[in-house]
């Protein structure tokens, strides 16, 4: 076999002339299906959350916001699509994978929840909570480029546990575990999907006339859901008169610019502060650790690059009249086992640009069953989770464990305020100590959830340092994770000072602690890290 004929090596021509990198290989469909359907539930859940949570009149959502999200998209997968391209090129590689990226879906419910909606329920006016979150976006995209130069060092002195374990625990939490709980509920097909994409993706099985296993499970759960449809059944995910109505609603829609509706969404800069800043916060941690994850699998990519680019898009969209920021997805392992390499980024943005200004995203939600879907989904977060363990040292297992808890926690408390908030009551309403009684540590879970993924990154590397005995870099971090606890960038539910001062106060103490047994440990004989555990273990 000649190099680089199986996509995994540089190319050479018969007479040693090295061809550029391949723009397309077979695994790309894999991908492009993959990862557009991922996309596509985005957008999905976004334009419900638009039409029926904020009550967003149609010539908003499908005249300005979704064709300036489709721009937006174009936009980042073509860059990521050519960032791949250089790194191939520089390194005579054909199996570079470009990172995947798309619309932050923790931003997606925080500027809608936390922004947007409690804006129109005060005007009673949908476009000024588009407004809202327009300068929302533009703040966050100016975050992003400042800190792209900060995030690199950061990134130098964060164990990798650390680093891969939050992320592993946004993984498991709020991208696997709805998708599981759709497939189950809807088994005929969400679990035979599952197995179908198992089985190309784990198993290595290859499908008649190499058809992708993504395309498959979809059209596998069109052909049941319609099929079913056909002779009466109901099993959901498909509707005959919601397909009728999208067909009446294909048009053809550009961006238009709306830098005044930005600006006038300045007049709630207070609102928009709190969770600008966090979340700013949050992006560069989450891109530092999309990165790291990227560079595990083979493919190191310039985080200050990644950064600059996720807010420049971002800025671009929205000055376009998107209130939804861009980033750098979970995945890039993912997209890469199942053959994914440059040609499917450009691929999917394309895509997506004609289903945005062509107004087919309602078309698509109507003949596919999202639960045909949703195993896609589940197979990205348990390849995430999974490298987590296989990509550290086995000795920092407990502390990638540790920076799940904090995911944990806000998942479960996301889950019992939408449940109470079905009934009608809160949390408050109910009584923190009834909960208790019942078992609900309400108020533990909210500390805890709150800035989760600034949290578990400073515990995994607190508990990876002191594993390694690096007591004093374990100290740093303590010492960082009481900075951030005092002003509420993690364990608070809003940016202020003093947000947590007891728990502030703890981390400040662990950190004079770590300190202390730091200067104890340089004082005394050197004991290797084993023989130690070993004896404690006595």
């Amino acid at each position: 076999m000649a190099a680089g004929a199986d996509g995994t090596g540089p190319a050479t021509s018969g007479i040693g002339r090295r061809h550029g990198p391949s723009l397309w290989v077979p695994g790309d469909w894999n991908a492009f299906f993959g990862f557009g359907t991922n996309i596509l539930v985005n957008l999905l859940v976004l334009t419900g959350l638009l039409r029926f949570v904020l009550g967003m009149p149609d010539a908003i959502t499908f005249g300005r916001i979704l064709p300036a999200i489709g721009l937006m998209l174009c936009l980042s997968t073509a860059y990521y699509g050519w960032l791949a391209y250089r790194l191939a090129a520089a390194t005579g590689r054909n199996d570079v994978c470009a990172l995947p990226s798309g619309i932050s879906v923790p931003h997606m419910f925080i500027v809608v929840f936390v922004i947007m909606l409690p804006i129109k329920l005060a005007t009673g006016d949908p476009v000024k909570a588009w407004e809202a979150g327009l300068a929302w976006v533009f703040i966050q995209s100016f975050i992003l480029m400042i800190g792209g130069f900060a995030a690199p060092a950061i990134r130098r002195i964060t164990p990798r546990a650390a680093l891969l374990g939050t992320l592993a625990g946004v993984s498991v939490t709020f991208i696997a575990m709805r998708p599981a709980l759709e497939l189950i509920t809807t088994p005929v097909i969400g679990v035979v999907a599952f197995a179908i994409i198992l089985l190309a993706w784990f198993g290595g099985l290859r499908y008649p006339g190499r058809l992708p296993a993504g395309l498959v499970a979809i059209l596998f759960g069109m052909g049941i859901a319609w099929g079913a449809k056909l002779f009466g059944l109901d099993i959901g995910g498909v509707s005959g008169p919601g397909l009728a109505a999208a067909l009446h609603g294909i048009g053809f829609s550009v961006p238009l610019p709306a830098l005044g509706h930005v600006f006038s969404g300045f007049d709630f800069i207070g609102i928009i502060l709190v969770t600008a800043i966090p979340f700013g916060i949050y992006d560069l941690v989450e891109a530092m650790d999309n990165v790291e994850s990227a560079e595990v699998a083979g493919d190191p990519y310039p985080t200050t690059r990644v950064l600059t680019a996720d807010g420049v898009v971002s800025l671009i969209g929205c000055l376009m009249g998107n209130p939804f920021i861009n980033a750098v997805y979970i995945g890039h392992p993912g997209w890469k086992a199942m053959g994914g390499r440059i040609g499917y980024s450009f691929a999917t943005g394309a895509v997506i640009l004609l289903l945005c200004w062509l107004n087919l995203v309602s078309l698509l939600s109507s003949l596919v069953p999202v639960v045909a879907i949703a195993p896609i989904l589940l197979y990205i977060g348990m390849l995430i989770g999974a490298q987590a363990f296989q990509e550290t040292p086995h000795s920092h297992a407990p502390a990638i464990v540790l920076a799940f808890a904090p995911h944990l926690a806000a998942w479960a408390k996301t889950l019992i305020d939408g449940a109470l908030g079905a009934a009608g009551t809160s949390a408050a309403a109910v009584g923190l100590d009834k909960l208790g009684q019942a078992g609900v540590l309400y108020a533990g879970l909210g500390i805890l959830g709150e800035g989760a993924i600034l949290g578990g990154l400073v515990l995994g590397a607190i508990t990876v340092f002191i594993i390694e005995r690096a007591f004093a870099k374990a100290a740093a971090f303590a010492l960082a994770g009481a900075v951030l606890t005092f002003f509420g960038f993690m364990h608070g539910a809003a940016v202020g000072v003093a947000v947590t001062p007891g728990l502030a106060l703890a981390y400040a103490m662990v950190a004079a602690l770590l300190y202390a047994a730091s200067r104890s440990l340089a004082a005394a004989p050197s004991t290797p890290p084993a023989t130690h555990a070993a004896a404690a273990a006595e």
